[in-house]
């Protein structure tokens, strides 16, 4: 269970911005601010935001530093993680899990950021997979900023019931599992494996996403969680979106259909629009047949219980 649920974002607090992975271009940058006060809030961008090394926001000092001061920062209500990319992995063996332990606030972001929610996730710390300010609340198109604010304002209380317009089914397994959403972007998901923060999937809901990669690709990124075992590890599997030229399907139901283990697919999460937010280190129930996700505890506290969006 989580050690302390989040309070609700309320209008005029302020969000941190960091970048912990890859730059973003000027153009982005300028239309942040704007984005975000939009949303009734404040932000604080971190240096980091505004700096270049190559693939990189800045050098890992300076995105390491980032991140513990968001943290520490008492003013900010929020982490919001700039943009993915590459990067995330490289701050992981000197990150001050006391320090977040300490200073429990919602980090929010994916593909890359992935390497970080494994982190909080198997220190018993719940984060949110979700939009990120370049690559989806810029967009006018995605409605996933508006979703994640209502959530985040008004609260993800046990009972709250997810239960989204489904995309294309790439395989599908009826039935029920329960136990922690973790997971994100299988690419790095399964980069991870045989470090000291690989990711800890026994007995949770295995959530995956990823894009540009080709069915022999994502063959040999599942074959790498097969013969880890984490696939056997997992109590059930929640896919979201795979942008690729060729779908895979096939490759998908191969690893997953015969394991005898619940699988929705088709969840609006991931390299696509829309990109819902997910909270991840959570307890949930997957109900493949419903097609919905049940939160079994409070993750952003509000009064509401039996929410269904």
């Amino acid at each position: 269970m989580l050690r302390k649920a989040f309070a609700p974002l309320l209008p005029g607090q302020t969000v941190a911005v960091i970048a912990p992975a890859g730059p973003a271009s000027a153009e982005a940058l300028a239309a942040a601010p704007a984005i975000i006060e939009a949303m009734d809030l404040k932000e604080r961008m971190y240096p980091g935001c505004f700096a270049c090394e190559d693939y990189l926001a800045g050098d890992d000092d300076c995105r390491l530093a980032d991140l513990h001061a968001a943290f520490a920062d008492q003013d900010v209500a929020a982490i919001l993680c700039l943009r993915g990319g590459y990067g995330s992995g490289r701050l992981l063996d000197r990150i001050d899990l006391a320090l977040i332990r300490a200073n429990p606030k919602p980090l929010i972001g994916f593909s890359d950021i992935t390497a970080l929610h494994a982190l909080m996730s198997n220190a018993g710390l719940a984060s949110f997979h979700g939009p990120m300010l370049t690559s989806n609340l810029i967009k006018a198109s995605d409605p996933a900023a508006a979703f994640g604010l209502e959530f985040l304002r008004h609260g993800m209380p046990a009972g709250t019931l997810l239960q989204p317009a489904l995309g294309e089914s790439l395989v599908h397994v009826p039935g029920i599992a329960e136990g922690r959403l973790v997971g994100g972007n299988l690419s790095l998901v399964a980069s991870l494996i045989g470090t000291p923060w690989a990711l800890d999937v026994r007995d949770t809901i295995l959530v995956l996403e990823d894009i540009s990669e080709a069915p022999y690709r994502i063959d040999r990124l599942f074959l790498q969680l097969r013969l880890s075992g984490v696939l056997q590890q997992a109590a059930g599997f929640l896919i979201g979106h795979f942008t690729s030229a060729e779908s895979p399907s096939r490759v998908l139901g191969e690893y997953l259909a015969g394991l005898g283990k619940p699988v929705l697919s088709g969840w609006p999460l991931g390299h696509d629009e829309p990109n819902w937010l997910l909270p991840l280190g959570v307890q949930a129930r997957l109900d493949a047949d419903a097609g919905a996700v049940e939160l079994l505890e409070d993750v952003v506290t509000a009064a509401l219980v039996g929410k269904r969006v």
